[in-house]
């Protein structure tokens, strides 16, 4: 069945930014799992006039209205009367829905105020959604030919539950969800979205698998999407592409769908049978961070040296203080003694360092904001620097991809020369 899907989030806390529409990104998920094309996302707060502005333009260009939120029983709860004030149709109290709730409220010592009769009440002829974890049900409705209403309470967990107990067993019984919708996501490190988006352009053209580009945090990014009848047959649609992708990629390409740059290289470090330690100055510990959000990290990252001020630089890394007053903390010298000083303190093969400056203070003219100088210590006494200008582009952002950068030489390293046993 040739249909798509609009999700309208409602409430205006999701206007004012107090919650994340965490019900959207959920939902879907879901449809791309049925193969139901899903085209916009609507949210609106708790107006019946923008409400019904909303239900106008989605109900013309969309023909599966999803919503969430406004099912409760307070004043601004205003979902299920603007959806039947917008069709023309009376609403019409459900005695299994006021039995349910009674029930519900009975069963938690509590008993039902009259503000609760509010939920009972659906639209005539629309069929109850009901809820198996809140009081507010949801409802099933078809207003007009070709146009499918499913409301859902705005709390998340209740809003799960009823989508895989009710809604995906429905839509099925309907005819969606004969296809699926499968994405791999291809990541890239070390490249700009715009270069990758040249190199790769010829791929945007298919229609299926669909290729799109993006990026975030100086992850760049290409989705690869394929609707097929089954998982298995969507991944045969996918894999050839993929693999030409990896190849225009290279090096840049570091790993697909969950992995992340921290996890690919515990990965190699367990290969090649070798361990790891930090210094980091400007980070602060977020690298050591990252390598200890991989489960099992503790089997190849020993330790770090949080070495803020140049004191502990001196005391904990053995860093020439002649070295620091003639080059500063922010130098390529001062990378690679840190690198060198933690490597050998914590025993380890490998040693990654990184001083630098974050900002928005402290940049200079020929030491600006983003500066970073990373350094990378190895077996029989190898060790290297990089510079990195990140820009001004804030605080985090320049902590974020200093460690990932970091991280980001030690694969690319250890890919060109593997060791085992070091």
């Amino acid at each position: 069945m040739s249909s798509s899907a609009e999700i309208i989030s409602v409430g205006t806390e999701l206007l004012l930014g107090n919650i994340l529409n965490s019900n959207a990104q959920f939902i879907a998920q879901q449809l791309a799992q049925l193969g139901i094309p899903h085209y916009y996302q609507t949210v609106v707060g708790d107006n019946p006039d923008r409400l019904k502005h909303a239900i106008a333009i989605a109900s013309e260009r969309s023909q599966i209205l999803i919503f969430t939120g406004g099912l409760g029983p307070t004043p601004d709860d205003l979902t299920t009367e603007t959806i039947a004030d917008f069709f023309d149709t009376p609403l019409i109290e459900n005695s299994e829905v006021i039995a349910d709730i009674t029930q519900k409220f009975a069963q938690r010592g509590r008993e039902m105020t009259d503000n609760n009769r509010k939920q009972a009440l659906i639209p005539q002829g629309a069929a109850v959604l009901y809820n198996p974890v809140g009081s507010a049900p949801g409802m099933i409705w078809q207003p007009r030919s070709h146009l499918t209403i499913l409301t859902f309470p705005g709390v998340p967990t209740e809003m799960i539950e009823m989508w895989r107990q009710t809604a995906v067993p429905y839509l099925k019984s309907q005819g969606w969800g004969s296809e699926i919708i499968v994405s791999r996501l291809l990541k890239f490190w070390g490249l700009a979205e715009s270069s990758l988006a040249e190199k790769v352009s010829d791929f945007f053209e298919l229609q299926n698998p669909t290729v799109a580009p993006y990026a975030n945090f100086g992850e760049v990014k290409l989705r690869i999407s394929a609707k097929a009848p089954s998982q298995e047959a969507a991944n045969q649609i996918i894999a050839p592409i993929e693999e030409q992708l990896r190849q225009i990629g290279g090096l840049d390409c570091y790993g697909r769908d969950e992995d992340t740059i921290a996890s690919v290289v515990g990965e190699l470090l367990n290969v090649t049978q070798t361990t790891l330690s930090v210094a980091e100055s400007c980070t602060g510990g977020g690298l050591g961070q990252m390598l200890t959000s991989v489960s099992g990290s503790s089997r190849y990252f020993w330790g770090g040296v949080i070495s803020y001020d140049n004191s502990a630089k001196v005391a904990l890394l053995g860093i020439d203080p002649e070295t620091l007053a003639q080059h500063g903390a922010v130098s390529e010298v001062v990378a690679q003694q840190m690198a060198v000083g933690v490597r050998s303190r914590l025993n380890t093969t490998w040693g990654i360092s990184i001083t630098g400056i974050a900002g928005p203070e402290g940049g200079t003219e020929t030491k600006p904001v983003g500066l970073v100088y990373i350094g990378l210590a190895g077996p029989d006494e190898q060790v290297t620097s990089f510079a990195h200008q990140f820009g001004a582009r804030g605080r985090e952002w320049v902590r974020h991809v200093s460690a990932s950068s970091a991280l980001d030489h030690l694969r690319r390293k250890l890919l060109s020369e593997p060791l085992i046993n070091q």
